[in-house]
């Protein structure tokens, strides 16, 4: 995300290397270049303005410590401004009602009804919650039964009347049902509809009015813009929403919607989408984004998703299994489960401070895992089990199940054995060590608590 903007930035401060001191001339040429990079990132242009006229006055008005050189003084002033740009602060989710009502509004196709399914199953599995999702986009063909294979691919329950066109009797029926049931979150999903489309927008300004919802989220298409910012401050203007919701971040995002929409709404952004699956939905971190934008990785974020699929009794099972070298082609495909939960691969390679600009033409294939997987898969549980007695019989039957060859399994079983030997060599009270540590990280202040 965001890498052609990046790169231009990047090349911006290069103007600034080798100069010993900040001067009205060389920050002019730099930020010249910047606010190119902007508006070619989409950004609107008297935020783009605005932006660069803020860090020239504060670039100007400090003095540079003979330790910090111009240019990295630029790329902190830089950093700050983008952060306070798109909000400063993380913003949070309003869950204060019983049952707390979330209402989804956005354009045809900006991916409300798989966000409504991200942000269930991350309240469910993050925060314990009981949601509800309720289906009140009545017009799409087959919307309702969309709605119904995500709640049902999350394990979380559809509110559904499909004879019904009331919307407003939709969503208060829900809502009896949510508090007759004990769901404490309600989640309502429906029918995108275009800003210029009377009837549509006063039917969805009817149903907010209808049932008060805790958050009104606008959902939107990273990809499309400034014409997302513009879309936005129609529907704000109309529904005066809670907060945005950026889909569709891990494509081919210029960047202006997330470092314009808050200034020209005024809303914070809360959360953006990060992929196809159910798992991919991150809490918008403003400095995070940040540090992303200039290619200085987000370890946190790193760190967090990793936290996520940590499990402390698993990490003890797995220890002692290592100890004893018993560590099997069983709990390898579970490592591997649990990577490929955390995200796009790119993604999350990219997090790391200094690898996204090293891979950004490189192509990291999510199903990376494939053939890997289908190796493991065409064993027989005795073998998964037993790695030792793979000989070269029962690899050349494993070769012939997965769709591979022989010289594939080999690799395999011989990268495998170096990956067991090696974390054998990892001694008990490191492993100990590594998942204590992980557990108190789960306490540090900025830390996500589960």
């Amino acid at each position: 995300m965001f890498e052609n903007l990046s790169d231009r930035l990047e090349r911006s401060f290069k103007i600034l290397k080798g100069e010993g001191k900040i001067t009205e001339i060389n920050v002019a040429e730099t930020l010249k270049d910047v606010r190119r990079a902007l508006l070619d990132a989409d950004v609107n242009y008297k935020v783009a303005k605005t932006f660069t006229d803020t860090v020239k006055k504060k670039a100007l008005g400090m003095n540079v410590l003979t330790a910090v050189k111009p240019s990295q003084l630029m790329v902190k002033i830089v950093h700050d401004e983008l952060a306070e740009l798109m909000g400063g602060e993380a913003a949070e989710l309003n869950l204060n009602g019983r049952p707390s009502i979330i209402l989804m509004s956005g354009l045809q196709g900006s991916g409300k009804t798989t966000f409504s399914g991200k942000l269930a199953n991350m309240l469910k599995n993050k925060q314990h919650k009981n949601p509800l999702l309720v289906a009140c986009d009545v017009y799409r063909p087959a919307a309702i039964e969309q709605l119904k294979v995500v709640g049902e691919q999350i394990g979380v329950p559809v509110y559904s009347e499909p004879e019904s066109k009331d919307v407003v009797s939709i969503a208060n029926n829900a809502i009896r049902e949510a508090k007759a049931k004990s769901y404490d979150v309600v989640i309502v999903d429906t029918a995108g509809r275009l800003a210029v489309d009377e009837e549509m927008m006063n039917e969805i300004e009817t149903l907010k009015n209808a049932i008060n919802p805790n958050e009104t989220l606008f959902v939107v298409d990273s990809m499309t813009g400034q014409d997302a910012v513009n879309t936005a401050k129609e529907f704000n203007d109309r529904l005066d929403f809670d907060g945005v919701v950026l889909t569709k971040l891990d494509g081919d995002t210029r960047g202006g919607a997330a470092l314009s929409i808050r200034t020209v709404v005024t809303k914070p952004i809360k959360f953006v989408g990060t992929g196809e699956k159910m798992e991919a939905i991150d809490v918008f971190h403003p400095s995070r984004m940040a540090d992303r934008i200039l290619g200085m990785g987000d370890i946190v974020s790193l760190v967090e998703r990793a936290q996520e699929q940590f499990d402390e009794e698993e990490a003890r099972r797995l220890q002692k299994k290592i100890q004893k070298n018993k560590f099997d082609f069983n709990d390898f495909l579970g490592q591997i489960e649990q990577i490929k939960k955390m995200g796009n691969l790119k993604d999350l390679a990219a997090m790391i401070p200094g690898v996204g600009k090293a891979i950004k033409d490189v192509d990291i294939d999510d199903n990376a895992f494939k053939g890997i997987e289908a190796i493991i898969k065409s064993m027989t549980p005795k073998e998964r089990t037993n790695p030792e007695i793979l000989n070269q019989s029962r690899r050349m039957r494993i070769a012939k199940g997965s769709g591979t060859n022989i010289q594939e399994v080999n690799r395999l079983i011989k990268q495998f054995d170096q990956t067991r030997k090696m974390m054998k060599m990892v001694t008990g009270t490191n492993m100990a060590k590594m998942a204590g540590m992980m557990s108190k990280m789960k306490g540090m202040p900025g830390m996500p608590k589960f």
